[in-house]
Order: C-alpha cells, then sequence, then structure tokens
C-alpha cells in the first residue's frame, strides 16, 4: 500500500496541466484510453469501437494497456492518458491519500470478478471447503483478484496460512504457465484462457469467483475531474457509446460478437471468443447502466479492508460520479 501510494503520489506531483482532448479536423475527438490489461472480459469497450459507436459519437479511441492499475492511475495523474480503464481501488489510494486533485469515478463496466477457478481433477459438486489443505494460484499480493479470492475463503471460514496456502510469488501473466509446469493444486484464470484450458484437457473450470464473491465494481472509468470538466459532451458520449455495446453484448448472437472481437483477439479463435462470452453472460458479469451502486462499493472496501490493505474507509460520494451515466442510460432510453 505505501509503495502504491508514493509511486501514485510522485506521480500526481510530476504531471503536466492537462489539456482537453485533441479535436481533429475532421470533427472527431481522440481519446487517449490506457486500460488495465487486454481481456474479453472488457468485451463491451471493444465492441463499441468495432461496431462504430464510438465513431457515431465522433470519438477515436487510442488504446494503450497499462499492464496493472497502478500503472493506470499514474497515465491519468499525468495526463499521459485523458481516461483509465481499471478498478476503482487506484482512485481511492488516491483519495486515501490525501490528493487536491482525486480522479474521478464516472462509469462502470464490471460488476464482479471476471476469474474462474480451475482444478487438475474434475469435481462437478466442487464446494469451497473442499480447497483445505490445497495451494492456490489466486494473484499477486494485494490485487484485488488475490484479495478477492481470499475473501471468499474467509467467508467460507478458511484462512490463509491455516487451512489452505495462498501463493503470491507468481506474476499475474506467469500464472498459467506455473500451474501447468506443476505449481498449485488450483489456479484462477480469465477468460479465454479457462475454457480454452479445460478445452485442451490440461483442467477444469469449477466455479466462478465472481459468483461467489457478489457485486463489486470490478473495473471503472475513471478521469481527472480537470478533464471532465474540460470534456462533458465526449465524456456523455463516451458513455453512450459503451452502454449500447454493452446492451449488445447482453442481448446479440454470441457468434457474431465473437466475430466483432476478432480484431482485438487475432490469436483467439472465433469459438473461444463465443465461449467466453457465454461464459461472462453466465454469471452477469457486466453492468447495464454503467452507475455504480453505494453497496458494492462498500464490498469492494469490505474486501480491501479484509485483506489488511485499507488504511481508512473512503466516501463514496468524494469518489463516485453517476451523472454522466445517468444521462447516458436515459437518453438511450427514450
Amino acid at each position: 500500500m505505501k509503495k502504491i501510494l508514493a509511486f501514485l503520489t510522485a506521480a500526481l506531483f510530476a504531471a503536466l496541466p492537462l489539456s482537453a482532448c485533441a479535436q481533429a479536423d475532421d470533427g472527431i475527438t481522440k481519446i487517449r484510453l490506457n486500460e488495465v490489461t487486454h481481456s474479453v472480459f472488457y468485451a463491451p469497450l471493444y465492441l463499441a469501437d468495432s461496431l462504430g459507436y464510438f465513431e457515431e459519437e465522433g470519438i477515436e479511441i487510442e488504446l494503450t494497456n497499462g499492464g496493472g492499475a497502478d500503472n493506470v492511475m499514474a497515465a491519468v495523474l499525468s495526463g499521459d492518458a485523458d481516461i483509465g480503464f481499471c478498478g476503482p481501488e487506484a482512485a481511492l489510494y488516491v483519495l486515501l491519500g490525501g490528493s487536491s486533485d482525486v480522479p474521478t469515478v464516472f462509469g462502470q463496466l464490471t460488476k464482479r470478478d471476471g476469474s474462474f477457478l480451475v482444478s487438475r481433477v474434475e469435481e462437478p459438486d466442487f464446494e469451497w471447503t473442499d480447497l483445505e489443505g490445497k495451494e492456490i494460484l489466486a494473484g499477486r499480493k494485494g490485487g484485488v483478484p488475490a484479495m478477492t479470492f481470499e475473501y471468499i475463503l474467509n467467508e467460507n471460514g478458511m484462512y490463509n496460512g491455516t487451512d489452505v496456502t495462498l501463493n503470491f510469488d507468481v506474476a499475474f501473466d506467469l500464472m498459467t504457465g506455473a500451474f501447468e509446469a506443476g505449481v498449485a493444486d488450483y489456479c484462477t484464470m480469465f477468460e479465454p484462457t479457462a475454457s480454452e484450458y479445460e478445452a485442451a484437457g490440461k483442467g477444469y473450470a469449477v466455479a466462478s469467483v465472481g459468483e461467489a464473491s457478489g457485486e463489486v465494481p470490478y473495473t471503472c472509468f475513471i478521469a481527472k475531474k480537470t478533464y471532465i470538466d474540460k470534456n462533458e459532451e465526449t465524456v456523455r458520449g463516451f458513455l453512450r457509446a459503451v452502454t449500447k455495446a454493452i446492451g449488445y453484448a447482453q442481448t446479440g448472437d454470441a457468434t457474431e460478437i465473437a466475430k466483432a472481437l476478432e480484431g482485438q483477439f487475432p490469436s483467439t479463435s472465433v469459438q473461444s471468443l463465443k465461449t467466453s462470452v457465454e461464459s461472462y453472460r453466465a454469471i452477469d458479469a457486466w453492468v447495464s447502466d454503467m452507475m455504480m451502486t453505494e453497496e458494492s462499493f462498500d464490498r469492494l472496501q469490505d474486501i480491501i479492508d479484509n485483506a489488511g490493505e485499507l488504511p481508512a474507509r473512503a466516501d463514496f460520494a468524494k469518489l463516485v460520479c453517476n451523472d454522466y451515466a445517468r444521462e447516458a442510460w436515459e437518453s438511450l432510453q427514450k
């Protein structure tokens, strides 16, 4: 926690004044969007681009991969990104650190953890208590995936180091390789990795972490208030485009959705993309109206607090603004 706060504070003080997003001669506004990672879990964001919804709003997205929430937040604070896409905990830490320009969460995309627990053996009647005495690759310590997993274990009366062993030593992008090499009894995986791993006969997805943990604001769109104030119409258009894409992801033909995602995931088959979309539909992964609820925000704080990573509780109203998401939702219902 101290390292994260120090890193983000340094980035804030080093920040240059943030100018309004650039508008080209053709009237198209470019948004520099930095995402925490590239995943089918975020399908509606990519659909908004591939289906032309951003273009309809006069927006062009310049997408970069931050490779972690702390890097995304640093990009937002320094002005290298107009909008950050990551867990709201990154902004929460800045708020608790005493920043005078706290980034604002103005839209939510996913409402639960998107990982699945993969076992080496088939377990059709899996119960969380079956993990007793086992080792699990759950992500880096202090990361929301790992904290969420630990929260589920504790809710089921099991504790790391006593009843189970949580392996925090393997980096997120190396977990599957380590598991395949024989490390641990279980591993958490996002889609399409989980379904591809199962299709190859290497393991079995036995549970959804997101279903077990309940609704939490897992990934959101965040920007400095100064940026939002200068670009309100662009923010509204951005949210309208993503809201439309969410609706299509929830109700459209899964094969057609998979084909629309091909350009974003060229090394993944259409069948795997389809399976991933269906998996996330099945656990109700995406919000509909992009507004964050205070109840889900409080659960996220419970999860972080349970892991010993929350120095104080944050005020929902100081971090979240639902006004633009509400306007986008209402405009699309007319």
